[in-house]
């Protein structure tokens, strides 16, 4: 007869009970457990040994299911905890948050003849939590994005997980150092990351990373004493090869090209030039490259976890957008974002609609801050602007019967619309996707903008470079839409939405530094300062977030 699994369940613990209540009797560590987990309940009491418990309740439930018998008596698997508190260093995190240091002492001291009850439930209760903690940080990242902002609705949730049961499993299979890797991102930006942790670690560790003189320009084709410092230096990060060693202080060819792509890599204008931007970037200290990493690390941790098969991202900090098929991009461009003023929200969504040949309406903050402003000192600047003003019933209205004077904010009785045609600000396509700051990703007429390695411009909404191709793709539907078709509806000129087949995610990321699919490490500013309060974070106690996290297929900002 087969059990039911809500019975068997039940049955399981019920024997669980049974055995440890027989276990309790006369066992000076069972009774230690409990006597010091009962101590922990007491508001006022937050730690064992001087280490601070974070997760009280989670452990309480744990021991109190188990009968409060030791759970890492073994000292095998015990190791295998204690090694995987090691090796998040090697994911950026920090093993004292996990009480290696005071563990490896209680290790040795508990190996001990003479160990008491008292040393033996210290050590299983600081283990339990140690590895509660490093759980819930390599699952949902250490960060919380949202308590510095609000508009981060990224993350995972608790509710399908039985955490007492997931450790149980864990101890009983004997791999708990397999069990808690298997936690980790396993996408390949993730890997990658960790992988340039390890080598600017061994550029502090060996001393690679000496700072470059500063001083004039250094243009191709001249010579100068700092030039044989840059050559070993592009030699250091990868964009000149070993081979290319020298004394010479000319500044050759070679050497300018290593420079071009030190340039890509780090957001700068590619001119071959050392001057003082590239001088500057050349002088961050490893000790900030090597934080950089461990912040997007993190980020990985929020962000990576339970993808879609596909989806779009956009790199807010990086200036690029993404189509991503399982774990390969099989599309990208350069992107437009928000000035740092009028930023680009970080969120997810669902790509559900396109528009050809889009109107514009203008948003109420633009309004504000651009068109009010100018309408005040001339009405027909209104015009210039290729803007229609609309009033309720929806007629034209001139903008020179208004008295814009009276408006001091966005809200106004007025809809100021922009018809299709070449010139308009969201150029041939946007793509929608439900959000309430009004965003989304749309094509524009300012390409030229492209072009600049810095590309911050617009109100919030993602201008996409070859916003057509990426329309076509969402759409798959390539008997109807391929380029031949789309060209037809653009000259046509007439706004068409057309419904994707099946709504495709889209999420507004911020990195900082990733891995590109050439293996060049990319570095970038931290646009909208974002990176010292997640390093800030990062480095911070131990913090369980302030709300229930979000559903991995939530959608709602």
């Amino acid at each position: 007869m087969k059990l039911s699994r809500r019975l068997g369940s039940g049955f399981v613990l019920f024997v669980l009970f049974a055995a440890s209540a027989a276990a309790h009797v006369g066992d000076p560590v069972v009774m230690a457990i409990e006597s010091q987990l009962t101590t922990l309940m007491n508001p006022e009491v937050t730690t064992v040994r001087g280490a601070r418990i974070a997760l009280t309740d989670r452990i309480h439930e744990f021991y109190t299911r188990r009968g409060f018998q030791p759970a890492w008596s073994n000292p095998d698997i015990a190791a295998q905890l204690r090694k995987a508190f090691a090796d998040s260093y090697h994911d950026g995190l920090d093993p004292a948050d996990y009480h290696l240091p005071l563990l490896q002492q209680l290790a040795n001291e508990v190996a001990l003849p003479g160990a008491t009850p008292e040393l033996r439930a210290q050590n299983d209760i600081l283990l339990t939590d140690g590895l509660l903690r490093l759980g819930y940080h390599l699952s949902f990242g250490k960060v919380d994005p949202e308590s510095f902002d609000p508009q981060w609705n990224f993350g995972r949730t608790l509710a399908s997980m039985d955490v007492v049961d997931q450790i149980e499993e864990a101890i009983a299979s004997g791999h708990v150092h397999e069990r808690i890797e298997a936690l980790k991102p396993t996408h390949p930006m993730y890997l990658a990351l960790k992988r340039e942790l390890v080598r600017y670690r061994a550029f502090e560790s060996t001393g690679q990373w000496a700072p470059f003189p500063s001083g004039p320009t250094i243009k191709p084709g001249m010579s100068d004493e700092r030039v044989p410092e840059l050559r070993r230096r592009m030699i250091v990060s990868g964009d000149l090869p070993a081979s290319a060693t020298s004394d010479s202080s000319e500044f050759d060819s070679d050497l300018s090209a290593a420079v071009r792509r030190y340039q890509e890599r780090t957001g700068l204008e590619p001119d071959g030039a050392v001057g003082p931007g590239t001088q500057k970037e050349i002088n961050v200290p490893i000790t900030d490259r090597i934080r950089q990493l461990r912040i997007n690390l993190d980020r990985g941790r929020v962000l990576l976890q339970d993808l879609p098969p596909e989806f779009v991202v956009a790199n807010i900090a990086g200036f690029t957008v993404y189509f991503v098929r399982g774990n390969e991009i099989v599309w990208n461009s350069r992107a437009q974002v928000g000035k740092p003023y009028r930023r680009t929200p970080i969120f997810r969504s669902e790509i559900s609609y396109i528009v050809w040949n889009p109107t514009w309406t203008v948003p109420p903050g633009i309004i504000a801050n651009d068109i009010l402003p100018a309408a005040r000192r001339d009405p027909e600047a209104i015009t210039r602007k290729g803007l229609k003003v609309l009033d309720a019933s929806g007629r034209e209205v001139s903008p020179s019967s208004v008295d814009w004077s009276r408006y001091k904010s966005g809200n106004i009785p007025y809809t100021l619309r922009q018809d299709p045609g070449p010139s308009n600000a969201l150029g041939r396509v946007k793509i929608m996707f439900p959000n309430p700051y009004l965003v989304y990703l749309h094509d524009t007429p300012s390409q030229n903008l492209f072009e600049r390695a810095e590309r911050a411009f617009s109100s919030g909404c993602v201008r996409v470079e070859r916003a057509l191709e990426l329309a076509e793709l969402l759409l798959q539907d390539p008997d109807r839409w391929n380029k031949q078709s789309v060209d037809t509806v653009i000259k046509g000129g007439q706004l068409q939405n057309v419904t994707l087949r099946k709504k495709i995610p889209v999420l507004l990321a911020y990195w900082t530094a990733w891995v590109d699919p050439q293996g060049r490490m990319n570095f970038r500013h931290d646009l909208y300062g974002q990176d010292a309060r997640w390093a800030t974070a990062l480095d911070a106690e131990f913090k369980v977030r302030a709300r229930p996290l979000f559903s991995a297929a939530s959608t709602t900002p």
